[in-house]
This record gives structure tokens, sequence and C-alpha cells, in this order.
């Protein structure tokens, strides 16, 4: 059937249950959830301190297929099949990340799936929420004060103003704020220097508030983040700067999952939310881990393409959270496969089997990718109503011939009933014990060996190209026992390569790393390839332009 109202619309009507009704069947209990309204909550700490004895359920991991302005619809597919697990029996939790304010004014829109496949509360969820990224703003900018405040009174840290590396954070898409002069004004307003601005979700404490277990993990990963360095070289913590203490007081409620539901009234933990192509790309392992103790079966999504989130959630997230999943969705578009294939976006809707089978060699690799790491892959076409019976039997073909299956999906428009095939399909393979989950690469491997391991292996890139100050600060962190840790690629999303124009799936290119940079408190180091900004810019015409309160009271505009 045909969706003929907005996502808006849809998750308006939703026949929303109380919260506690979804916690009750997971078996949380009213009194270890802190309801914010009727429709959200948060899990108390004490209750998922008491779930480490239980079993975990199995782990599926929805990623995509290379971003294209055609829309793949990740996160839609992530909450339809965790509907569709439900419906056929089975037990099933969805982990998703929450929204940042920057892109749901900006161009990309909200999070929250779409269609008859979406989380609810919508509005909520795409605008405040419960708080949580303005407590990791205003502990990543508490930070930032104090190392002002401390030099400002005698700099007893001896630290080198020039060598400030701690921006502040904003969670809105402002490009005039990437590169500031700070402390104008005379003696009163500190010593001037430059800095800049990031978004909220390119900050290390949304990495690590995504990565710790607890609040004492918290806590320590806080205080060993580089803030500046000394006048001798040496690193400044965020602990000699003694603000780990209070920077966890302003995380304490942040660091608690959120529980919400699905339009079918299934549960979905909504938590965290680094961006992918900036950081690691994946919700709060917090959230993971209490709903594999809760669920038989945990549906979680990573950020754009596979080559960006599913690398990061394998090389990163269950390297540091000891995960393993079961079974692996590529999300593909007949839509998306044509644009590969060289078909402008206008033109979209008309047939061209060619064209997909051309840009199917997006898809190959990113299913090769996904098996390189020991895990089952099947591939869920996301269907849209334009799509024709000869171009989707092309995707199916051509993914059969890669050794795995292709699954229609019409969950948007169909919800559960459209994803019953790919649920059945995905459990069993998740039973099959067929997963040898393994990384990429070891610990103990070089840190420009684990770049170019990404670079190779997954990009299918030819030289990459870093100067000698790149190599010899990477040698500098492994002297300093900062070898062992997994690389973090930050680069566009829209390719293989580092050119956002580049589709398909190019090899043999040249990935520049023009600079990196170590999260030692998330524990991961950053290589930055190509242009990647950490601070995004508003389009010609933001979302924000038609995002308004109407007569009732309601918000429209919001997608």
């Amino acid at each position: 059937m045909q969706v003929a109202q907005s996502d808006i619309e849809i998750a308006r009507a939703a026949r929303k249950k109380p919260i506690q009704e979804i916690g009750a069947a997971l078996g949380i209990g009213a009194d270890h959830l802190l309801p914010y309204g009727h429709d959200k909550a948060k899990v108390d700490q004490g209750f998922i301190d008491g779930l480490a004895d239980r079993p975990d359920g199995k782990l599926v991991l929805v990623t995509a297929v290379t971003p294209t302005p055609a829309g793949e619809g990740k996160t839609t597919t992530t909450v339809g099949l965790g509907d569709g697990l439900n419906a056929i029996g089975k037990k099933a939790a969805i982990c998703i990340r929450e929204a940042s304010l920057g892109p749901n004014f900006g161009m990309k829109g909200g999070a929250a799936g779409g269609g008859y496949a979406q989380v609810v509360p919508m509005e909520d969820m795409n605008l405040h929420f419960t708080g949580d990224f303005h407590a990791i703003t205003s502990a990543h900018n508490l930070l930032s004060a104090m190392i002002d405040n401390l030099v400002y009174w005698g700099n007893e840290q001896d630290i080198d103003t020039r060598r400030v590396v701690w921006r502040r954070v904003l969670d809105m898409n402002d490009r005039a704020l990437r590169q500031i002069t700070t402390s104008l004004g005379g003696v009163a307003n500190g010593f001037p220097r430059e800095t800049g601005f990031d978004i909220t979700v390119a900050s290390e404490v949304m990495a690590i508030l995504c990565l710790a277990k607890d609040l004492s993990d918290l806590q320590e990963r806080l205080g060993a983040m580089i803030v500046a360095y000394r006048r001798d070289k040496s690193p400044v913590y965020a602990r000699d700067i003694k603000a780990d203490g209070a920077m966890t007081v302003l995380l304490k409620d942040a660091m608690q999952p959120n529980l919400v539901q699905t339009l079918e009234n299934n549960p979905a933990f909504v938590h965290g939310g680094p961006f992918a192509n900036i950081a690691h790309g994946c919700n709060s392992v917090i959230a993971t881990k209490t709903a594999l103790k809760l669920a038989d079966y945990v549906v979680t999504e990573a950020g754009f393409g596979a080559d960006l989130g599913a690398e990061k959630f394998m090389n990163i997230k269950c390297r540091k959270a000891g995960l393993s999943p079961a079974c692996v969705v590529v999300v593909a578009t007949v839509r998306a496969m044509k644009m590969n294939g060289g078909v402008a976006k206008a033109d979209l809707g008309t047939e061209n089997v060619a064209a997909v089978k051309e840009g199917c060699a997006n898809l190959g690799r990113h299913i090769a990718n996904v098996k390189g790491f020991g895990v089952p892959v099947v591939v869920g076409i996301n269907h849209f109503a334009g799509d024709t019976e000869a171009e989707i039997a092309a995707v199916k073909d051509f993914v059969a011939g890669e050794g795995a299956e292709a699954i229609l999906c019409k969950h948007w428009a169909d919800g559960s009933k459209g994803m019953t095939e790919m649920a059945t399909r995905v459990a069993e393979i998740a039973d099959s014990g067929t997963a040898d989950f393994r990384t990429l690469y070891p610990d103990d491997m070089g840190l420009f060996e684990k770049i170019e391991s990404v670079a190779h292996k997954i990009y299918h890139a030819g030289a990459v190209v870093a100067d000698g100050k790149v190599r010899a600060q990477l040698k500098e962190w492994e002297e300093q026992g900062y070898g062992n840790l997994p690389v973090c690629m930050a680069k566009t999303q829209y390719s293989f390569s580092t050119d956002p124009g580049q589709r398909g799936a190019p090899t043999g290119f040249d990935l520049p790393v023009r600079e990196v940079r170590l999260s030692a408190g998330a524990g991961f180091v950053v290589a930055i390839c190509g242009e990647i900004m950490t601070m995004p810019g508003l389009p010609r015409h933001p979302a924000a332009e038609a995002i308004r309160l109407n007569e009732a009271g309601e918000v429209e505009g919001l997608f």
C-alpha cells in the first residue's frame, strides 16, 4: 500500500502504550524506570547492574550501502526488523542513536525511522528528548571554561596556550563558529587565543559516554582526555584540570539508557549519537548490553555506509565492549544502485536495469567487507513504490552471485507485515551459530599499519599518503603507550574514497591522512582523511525554514 501521510503525521497518530507497559514486557519494573512524561523513560543504573549474570541475546547489525541523495532507509529497516521479529513471535528490542539538532534543522532530517517503521515519540526524539545531548554539551564546555580559567589564574599547569587542543561544542550546524578567537576585550577577559567549535556529536565526551560501561568507567575516561600540552610538550589531562568529577555529575542521568517504543509498541533503546564520519557512529554500549540481557534478539545500527559505520562498529565498539554480532543486514535500494550506476536523481523514476547492475558493484564491495569480519550477511532491499520487478530481480541475482541472499522489505509501507520474510531469515541465521567474528587488525599492530589495513581492506585504496609530521605523531603516541588503540577513520560518507563525487566501487586511489588526533579517553586514534568538517554548515535552504507550530500547537515540517 502507498503511504499517504507524512512520517510525523503517522507518528502523531500512533497508539502509544504507557512506557511502564513497554518496560514490563522486558521485565523492567516501574520502580526501575525514570519517566520523562508518559512515553519515554530512563532505565535505572542499579537495575542494569543486576543483569550482569544473565545470558546475552543475539546481536544483529543493520548497515547499508554508500549513502546517496536517493536515500537508503537504514534506521527504518532497523525499526522494521525489530517489529518483524516480534511479529513472528520472537522477543526482540532495537537500539538506535539519538538525533542531533544540527542535522534535524539542517538537511538530513530526523533519525527515528519512517513510514510505518518508526520509533515514537518522534517529535521529542528529534528535539530535546531527555536532555542527553544538552548534558554532554554542558559537560564538554565546563571543561573548556575550566581550562581558560586555570590559565587566567596563574596557569599552574604551565599550559602552552598555543597548544590547547580542547575546543568548544554546540549541538547545531554553525559554520561561523568553526574558527574563532576567544578572550578578547582586555586583561579582565583572559589571554586571547584561537580556537573553535565542533558539533556536539563530534565531542570526545559523546564518544566516551557511548563506550563507558558505568559511571566510574565514565569518570576515568573523562579524566584521561588530553586537553592541552605544556611548554615542554607533555600532555595535560582533564584530571589535571580537576574537571572529571564535575563532568561526571553533569552526565550522571545522561549515562542511563532511554527506553521508548516503536509504532507497534515494541521496545526501543535510543541512547547516544556520535557521528559516523567523524566519530565511531554507534549507540551506547550500555544500551546495547542492557538490551542483550533483556531480549533474545537485539537489532542495532551503525551510521552511514558499511565502510564507516559497520567497520567502526566491529573494530571499535565490539572490540572495546566484547560484543559479537550474529548476523549483519546490509540495506540497499534500487534507487541507490541506479545512482551508483550513473543515473541522475531526477531520472530515478525510469526503469534502468543496466544502471542497477552497474551500481551493484558498490553493494558487492560492502557485502565482501562485512564477510571479512566473519559474520553472515543478508541484504535487505528497502522497497520504493517505483521499483520494478526487473530491477529488484537484478539486485537479487547480483547478491546471489556474491554468495549471499537479498530479501525484499516493505516495512516502510506495511510495518512488520512487510518484514516477516526478512525477520524469519535473520532469526534463522542468528540462531545457526555460523558467525565467527573477528576484527580487521590486532591490537598490537602499529597505528599507521592499522590505518593502512582499513584503507586497503575496506576502502580498496592504493597508497595511504601522510606527511612525516603525521607519521612521527603516531610513533610518538605508540611510545607513550597508546599504540594498542584502534583507529577511527574520519572521511566523507559518500564514497569509499575521500572524493564525495566518486561513486560505485573505486580502487587504487590515494587516501590522504592530513591530520591525526588522539582521543585518549574514548580509546581510539582519529585519522582525518581528506576534507572533513567537525562543525557542519547549514544548506542554502535549511529544514529549519519549514519547521513551525500549527494552529493546534503541533510541530510541522520536522522529518
